[in-house]
């Protein structure tokens, strides 16, 4: 097993979210680490994807999608759910990928609350901290792509677009 390095988050956020598939989201509660094997993902890519919370340009919300891949975007959706997001690719392209289900924790509010990540996870690297990353434990992982959901605001394009990556059960 080995822990994702710098590189592997520079791709652009329309590889990395199908290549995050099967891989192990590791989180640190209460002195036990949990890993839990990532099931879904969703590709929010840069200033020409509508569906991208920076597509209108660089908020205090969305300024860690401008930074270079490697940390997370923990947003609040509906004043309710913290929703936790990878970001991808080179500094001042926003993109990140929506992590939507882990085992055992379908949906990304439902993984959030279950792994207590919340906006003070906001911006932090998941490539040397201690609290959140994401390990390859080279198992092979198959899994269907789908349209993006609960993104009605988006051009029409962007709401077909194919960009969300479900684990196939084995």
């Amino acid at each position: 097993m080995s822990r994702l390095n710098q590189d592997f988050y520079l791709q652009n956020a329309m590889t990395m979210a199908p290549n995050l598939i099967g891989k192990l989201l590791c989180r640190v509660l209460d002195g036990e680490i949990m890993k839990l094997r990532i099931t879904e993902t969703e590709c929010y890519y840069g200033f020409e994807d509508t569906a991208c919370h920076a597509h209108k340009g660089k908020t205090n919300r969305n300024a860690p999608m401008f930074e270079k891949g490697g940390i997370t975007y923990v947003y609040l959706c509906y004043g309710v759910h913290n929703m936790l997001n990878i970001v991808s690719g080179e500094e001042n392209h926003p993109e990140a990928v929506l992590i939507r289900g882990v085992e055992g924790f379908n949906g990304p509010g439902k993984l959030t609350k279950a792994l207590n990540i919340t906006r003070n996870q906001n911006a932090i690297s998941l490539i040397n901290g201690n609290d959140l990353w994401i390990e390859d434990d080279y198992s092979k992982s198959e899994y269907i792509s789908a349209a993006r959901v609960r993104i009605d605001y988006a051009d029409e394009k962007d709401r077909n677009r194919k960009w969300r990556y479900i684990l196939l059960n084995k």
